[in-house]
């Protein structure tokens, strides 16, 4: 099971930094996690060190911004590095464009930098626009469109190719792959499950998407996992 974190496992906030999952769900997924024998992973836009930070340091794969940070079911982590002189250029460039746009939330992920709309969605259309015509002066970097979101990150990987290297991996070969996520960027995510005949489920209401399920909300999520974790568990006690 692989899930997206902002908007599948947690609300939106105004401020990233704010949100937190409860105790509750942090007992699901961690019952999931044993459950499956490990094969469990966070696929999120956020750092590594953010999710390990939110959800206490678990021992489970996870995938960190869109994909260019993974950590293995093992333990084992890859980066994948910019050029330095590209990040400092897209720094220098984007700050003041998230200045020129009032109530826009930046947040530095050092690699890439998402500026977010949540306080102010008027300013989203604007500020979109901005972003894919600067982008086209930075290279290395593309911009990544999302909810209330336009994130610059560097080119060339995405959820979906994080995903289909996991599935590499002992914990997840030649098993069912399910994503869960709500946004754009996890299109990317749901076409390679879809490949790999999987069940990709888009949480909330975006369209179009490519996922052939869809929950409502993340409560939503957390009720049908509750329903996953007492199949799994029902199935271990009749093999028992």
């Amino acid at each position: 099971m692989f899930f997206d974190v902002d908007g599948t496992l947690l609300e939106f906030a105004d401020d990233p930094a704010a949100v937190a999952p409860s105790a509750r769900l942090l007992d699901l997924l961690y019952a999931l996690h044993t459950g499956l024998n490990g094969a469990l992973a966070l696929v999120s836009g956020r750092r590594l060190a953010d999710l390990d930070r939110l959800f206490n340091r678990p021992a489970w794969a996870a995938v960190g911004l869109h994909g260019l940070e993974l950590r293995r079911a093992e333990g084992t982590c890859r980066k994948i590095e910019v050029v330095a002189t590209q990040q400092t250029h897209m720094h220098e460039v984007v700050h003041p464009l998230a200045a020129r746009f009032a109530g826009v939330q930046v947040e530095d992920k050092g690699l890439a930098i998402a500026l977010h709309c949540r306080r102010a969605p008027q300013q989203m259309p604007g500020l979109r626009a901005a972003a894919l015509a600067v982008s086209a002066h930075l290279p290395g970097y593309e911009v990544q469109v999302g909810n209330l979101v336009v994130e610059f990150k560097p080119t060339g990987i995405d959820k979906g190719d994080a995903v289909l290297e996991l599935l590499q991996d002992a914990s997840f070969v030649n098993r069912l792959p399910v994503y869960l996520g709500d946004d754009l960027t996890d299109e990317h995510a749901f076409a390679r499950v879809n490949a790999a005949h999987g069940i990709s489920v888009r949480v909330g209401s975006r369209v179009p998407t490519l996922a052939h399920f869809t929950l409502a909300d993340p409560a939503a999520v957390e009720a049908w996992l509750r329903r996953v974790l007492a199949t799994i568990h029902a199935e271990t006690s009749a093999d028992v």
